[in-house]
């Protein structure tokens, strides 16, 4: 998603971002042509969300680095994974069957109600809650628990 200013017709430039630390964020752009500013607020249910995606909202500081995006997005890794030197042992299935909880069939009706293009991520919210809280099937009342203390409950 990209600002553009409506004088200028020009694309806005990331300028600051600010965490009140009420859960809110807040994100100014300004356009670089005649120096407008607009400013995005974000409430905490959608800052929160942006975050279990893993998104970094700000101005880059460092330069890209090799295999960035896949270095970010996968899943356990380990600490010098893209290091020249050893393979890494596989995991064996049983142990890897004990890292994914199960699903109990309320659990999973509930979850085919969430609307196609969030539930992914809601399926990896309950995973990685049960899994942080060593719970091996995910119950509705799992869910529940967990709505309250992630403090999604409004959602």
């Amino acid at each position: 998603m990209k600002f553009l200013c409506v004088e200028c017709d020009r694309p806005m430039g990331f300028a600051e971002r600010a965490l009140p630390g009420d859960g809110t964020l807040t994100a100014v752009f300004s356009c670089p042509g005649c120096g407008r500013s607009v400013a995005m607020l974000a409430n905490p249910m959608e800052t929160q969300l942006v975050a279990s995606l893993g998104v970094s909202i700000g101005g880059r500081t460092l330069a890209e680095q090799p295999f960035e995006l896949t270095r970010t997005v996968v899943s356990g890794g380990r600490e010098g994974a893209f290091a020249d030197g050893e393979a890494p042992a596989a995991v064996p299935e049983t142990e890897a069957a004990a890292l994914r909880p199960s699903w109990d069939e309320a659990a999973r009706e509930r979850l085919q109600r969430v609307p196609a293009f969030v539930r992914g991520m809601v399926l990896r919210i309950y995973t990685d809650y049960a899994r942080e809280h060593g719970i091996a099937t995910i119950t509705e009342e799992v869910m529940d628990q967990a709505r309250r203390e992630l403090g999604l409950e409004g959602m």
